[in-house]
Parts: structure tokens; C-alpha cells; sequence
């Protein structure tokens, strides 16, 4: 599926494709340590406050109270190549990655009724969208600022996209539990996001070699967004080793407030503009298996897949031939999850993998290779990728206090594009300097390698 230069033209920005996945459509899994080691799978399993990331009815599943803090560490790294040359970029930053409890309230028991516990439970999930992607430059992409001047010629030498803020889901549920076979739950999910995006080219000229700098049009941008979900779940026990569990997750309804910098406008000159769009994420159903060996070996396997697409409110073409992307080149993504537990005594051992699919189809655009020539090339990971998590952790149990500890390793390989953009009638996405504008219709791609390497530790204590 080739993009049109319609499509970008009038939706203006790469970054807004990206986000719109990675911050808006893909659910926070930041949970405990020992969430985090099982690759975050526990759907159906429960029997603590994560279960509202996966599965509500895993509330049901807890006979006694419990609260926790998580301390996440998240180190992120992008090796970006292109031409021969690699530009590497590194973060490392700590944060508060969840807090959750649960209250179990046991059941009077009587001949005519089933339920054992009624359990209300909080989670707070928050993760980091922090991200930089420093492309090389080329010295064979040139672009002539001037027609009838040579020394205004200029060679492509590097670009960033560069996003920073944080995503987190505050989730509220209550869980119930039927004679110990049967449990089921609901919650409510909140959100928030911050993102501040850069997109910026270099230009460096070739007769002076100083480096001129271009902010894309619409950009830096900054948003600040909310939105709420609400989740339904079942867990079932077909045997006091096997249990099978489900749930759904509706869509996630945002509302995104936006404020940006354009340039050149023929009223305003440069300034800065604001609007508010709302976004409607995938509908997710997840599916559960879980063994039981005894009380030292369990072991679950979660699967998740979104029934729907990314959906923006039309107010205008941006919106419009953003839904079309999506509804030409999306894929329904989906991830499966794995994560075992095994006790010696009071000691924990866990491990877990997780693999999510790519969100997009394969796509055509005009790019410029190695040699600066333009011409069509077809990419299998444009954008964004698949993504392999494996993980291990450790913990043990004092009894009413328990400690956990745990390591991530994430890693997804992808093409990465930028470059693209020019005026077209109202349509204007070139890049601006304080004096002069770069456009180009065809785009250059790097080739990006990102690698997270997350710590967490947890403190937990039960009543």
C-alpha cells in the first residue's frame, strides 16, 4: 500500500502517526515488579491490584487486603543509521512506575449463597513516553536554497524527532468471587498524557559549512490530553489446576488540547496556535489461560487483540485523511504474554515474555537512498515495528511485608522517516529556519534499533 502525497500534505506530521499508537492506542503495562517479571501477564491468574491492567475479575480472586509502591528505572536507547553513519541517543530516568491495593471483604456465609468476597481495588500505572531519534545526514541529499546562487546550496545533515512527557491510567474496580470457582469484576480507567514534540532538520552549507536548523510547520507542539475506558472481566475455574479467564476493554475516549507553532502565515506571520481534537482509541478483547501446579509453580499465558481502529473526529482533512490511513494501513494489533512463577520457600523466581506485532502494513514511499537519488521503496516496518519484552524478577516474602525486584529488556527495529514536506496550495508542511524554507517531496530514512532496559522495585504489605 503505497501513502499518497495527499495524505501527508494535508495530515501533516509523522510524529502525530507515532503518537497516536505508542501514547494514545497502546494501554500503560507498568505494573509491580512481579507483574513487570511475568512479561505482564496475569489475566487470569489476579489476586492483586494489576489485575485491573489486564483482567478486573483478577480482584475477585484476592482473600486478603494489599497495597504497594513500584520505583521504575527506564533506560532507553536509539541507534539511528543511514548513509554509512550511526547516531546513538540514551536516557535513563526514574519515576514512580504504580501504586495499587486491593480490600477484600469477606462474605457472610449461608446454605443459600455462593459468593465468598466482594474486593474493591485501585491501580496507578505511569510510564515515560520519552523519546529521541537523531538521524545522520547525508551529503549526497542536497537541496539548492537559491536558483541563481551556488553558495546557498546546502547538504541534509541530520534530523531529530524528540518527544517528552508521560502517560498514566488511575483504574478503579471491584471484583467478586463465587465459591471460589467463579470470579468476575469491572473497572473504570482514567488517563492522562503530556507530549512535547520536536521535529527539526539540519541543513549545512557547502561553500561556509555552518549548520542552519528548520522546525517542521505546526511544530514544536505540545499536548496535554485525558480520556476514560471501562472494563468488564470473568475468570472460571474448569479445574483446581486450570482456570480460563476473559475481558474487554472499550475504546479509550480522549480529549487532546494542542497548542503549536506555524510559521509564515500570511495574517499572522509566526505565532503560535491552538485547537482540541478528541480520539478514540481500539476496543481490546484479552483472552487467559492459567496452570496451577500447587501453591509453588503457576504459570499464565494472556493474549490481546484490538477489534477496532484508531478513529479521530472529523473537524476538518487533517482528521479525515488520518482515519484513512489508519482504515488502508492499520493492522488490529495484537500481543501475547507468558509468565511463570515458581517459590522455594519464602524466595520468588519469575520470568516472562511478551510480543506485540507491528501496527502497520507494508508501506511504499519516495525516498531518497545512500546515493541521494529519489525513487519508490516498499518497507515491511515503517514507523514502527514489532516488539520483543523478556523479563525477569525475584522477590520474598516476609510474610505481611514482601520485596520484589525485577529487569525488562524491549527491543523493535524500524525505518524511520522524515524530511518530507512542502507548501501545496493551503496545504503547508515545509520546514522553516529564521530566514529561509527547506521543502522536499520525498523523504529520507534512517534505520533505527531501540533497546529499553528497565529495572523496577516494589515494597509490598498485606493485611
Amino acid at each position: 500500500m503505497s501513502i499518497s502525497a495527499a495524505f501527508f500534505a494535508q495530515a501533516q506530521d509523522v510524529s502525530v502517526i507515532r503518537n497516536t499508537v505508542e501514547a494514545y492506542s497502546t494501554t500503560p503495562m507498568v505494573g509491580s515488579a512481579k507483574f513487570n517479571a511475568m512479561g505482564g501477564s496475569n489475566g487470569a491468574l489476579g489476586g492483586d491490584a494489576n489485575s485491573l491492567l489486564t483482567n478486573p475479575a483478577g480482584l475477585g480472586v484476592a482473600i486478603s487486603g494489599e497495597v504497594s509502591g513500584t520505583l521504575s528505572i527506564s533506560g532507553n536507547k536509539n541507534s539511528s543509521s543511514m548513509a554509512g553513519s550511526t547516531l546513538d541517543y540514551s536516557k535513563t530516568r526514574g519515576d514512580l512506575g504504580n501504586v495499587g491495593g486491593i480490600i477484600a471483604f469477606p462474605l457472610t456465609q449461608t446454605s443459600e449463597s455462593g459468593w465468598k468476597f466482594i474486593n474493591i481495588g485501585i491501580n496507578f500505572s505511569n510510564q515515560s513516553l520519552d523519546n529521541e531519534i537523531h538521524s545522520p545526514g547525508n551529503n549526497n541529499i542536497i537541496y539548492d536554497f537559491s536558483a541563481t546562487d551556488p553558495t546557498k546550496g546546502a547538504a541534509m545533515s541530520g534530523h531529530s524527532y524528540q518527544r517528552y512527557g508521560n502517560v498514566s491510567k488511575m483504574s478503579f474496580g471491584v471484583g467478586a468471587n463465587y465459591n471460589h470457582n467463579l470470579y468476575v469484576g469491572a473497572g473504570l480507567n482514567f488517563f492522562n498524557a503530556s507530549i512535547d514534540q520536536y521535529d527539526t532538520l539540519g541543513y549545512r552549507n557547502l561553500m561556509t559549512n555552518s549548520v542552519s536548523l528548520f522546525s517542521k510547520q505546526d511544530t514544536p507542539f505540545f499536548e496535554r490530553s485525558s480520556g476514560f475506558s471501562a472494563s468488564l472481566g470473568v475468570i472460571g475455574k474448569l479445574s483446581p489446576n486450570f482456570r480460563l479467564g476473559a475481558s474487554l476493554e472499550t475504546p479509550t475516549f480522549w480529549s487532546i488540547d494542542r497548542t503549536y507553532q506555524f510559521y509564515n502565515d500570511p495574517n499572522y506571520g509566526d505565532d503560535m496556535g491552538a485547537e482540541n481534537r478528541k480520539f478514540t482509541s481500539p476496543l481490546k478483547a484479552t483472552v487467559s489461560a492459567a496452570f496451577v501446579a500447587s501453591k509453588n509453580f503457576s504459570l499464565n499465558v494472556d493474549y490481546t487483540l484490538g477489534l477496532t481502529k484508531p478513529d479521530y473526529k472529523v473537524y476538518g482533512p487533517a482528521e479525515r485523511e488520518y482515519n484513512d490511513f489508519f482504515k488502508d494501513n492499520y493492522k488490529n494489533l495484537s500481543e501475547v504474554r507468558v509468565g511463570a512463577e515458581y517459590r522455594i520457600k519464602q524466595f520468588r523466581l519469575r520470568g516472562g515474555y511478551a510480543y506485540q506485532s507491528s501496527p502497520f502494513d507494508a508501506l511504499t514511499v519516495s525516498r531518497f537512498n545512500d546515493a541521494g537519488v529519489s525513487g519508490d521503496q516498499s518497507y515491511s516496518n515503517l514507523l514502527l515495528s514489532d516488539r520483543n519484552t523478556a523479563s525477569v524478577g525475584i522477590g520474598y516474602d516476609f510474610k505481611s511485608f514482601y520485596i520484589d525486584a525485577s529487569y525488562q529488556n524491549i527491543t523493535s527495529k524500524y525505518s524511520n522517516p522524515f524530511m518530507r514536506g512542502y507548501i501545496d496550495g493551503n496545504f503547508d508542511t515545509a520546514y522553516y529556519s529564521s530566514t529561509q524554507i527547506a521543502q522536499s517531496d520525498t523523504y529520507a530514512v534512517s534505520e533505527v534499533k531501540n533497546t529499553r532496559n528497565n529495572f523496577f522495585l516494589t515494597l509490598g504489605w498485606k493485611f
